[in-house]
């Protein structure tokens, strides 16, 4: 059995629980808090992040979230998540950087420094004129969201890839952090939407960081 080390809002590791849910891949999920720099966590990952995987059957364990995707899509034939033509394949990946990088280091990243981390390990209040600059650039995201969606039926191509998990795991963090306001951005909604009532999604959306409490539509398939 796959052991998943994840805390409830890193979004590399919702990318992840998304796409074992999608393959059907069991696991069993490890609460992990990366920042207290437990000693067993760290031989298993020199780096301190989240998520790593473990087999310890196999002697096998997993770090980054891309390495980790691209492992079970290579061992795992069911729902590839990386298909296409490599053309396809190419656009995929960039989407998933994309959202990997840009989009956590805009978004994503400031606002669980500032409305998760500041709270729970600091004790400090967060700076609102960081929180201010992550929604402005968030509307630029969802409005390149909006873009895809009109030109595509999922975000890399004609169906549903890494790049649609890569997102909405990123787009689900902000918005249980309050940092997205979706006015002006049916498309990405729409499409969101969709994801929130796949059954993959679904834990996800159910499991809560102490202490800090999601809007009222975070949860909402219909919202």
């Amino acid at each position: 059995m796959w052991q998943l080390y994840q805390f409830p809002l890193c979004p590399f590791s919702r990318k992840v629980r998304l796409l074992l849910a999608e393959k059907g891949i069991g696991y069993e999920l490890w609460r992990e808090n990366p920042w207290e720099m437990r000693d067993e966590f760290v031989r298993m990952n020199p780096a301190a992040r989240t998520p790593v995987v473990r087999n310890e059957a196999r002697d096998i364990t997993l770090v980054d979230s891309r390495a980790i995707c691209e492992y079970f899509e290579e061992t795992a034939d069911k729902n590839p998540m990386i298909n296409g033509t490599a053309a396809n394949r190419a656009e995929i990946r960039r989407l998933v950087a994309l959202f990997d990088e840009n989009f956590f280091g805009d978004v994503t990243a400031p606002l669980v420094h500032e409305r998760m981390k500041k709270r729970l390990v600091y004790r400090q209040s967060p700076d609102s004129r960081v929180l201010r600059e992550a929604m402005k650039l968030a509307h630029e995201h969802l409005y390149y969201i909006d873009y895809l969606i009109d030109t595509r039926p999922w975000l890399a191509g004609a169906t549903m890839s890494l790049a649609d998990l890569a997102a909405a795991a990123q787009i689900s963090v902000a918005d249980y952090l309050g940092g997205l306001d979706w006015t002006g951005h049916e498309q990405a909604k729409a499409w969101y939407s969709v994801f929130k009532s796949r059954p993959s999604f679904r834990p996800l959306l159910a499991e809560r960081m102490e202490v800090i409490q999601p809007p009222s539509h975070y949860a909402d398939v219909n919202w």
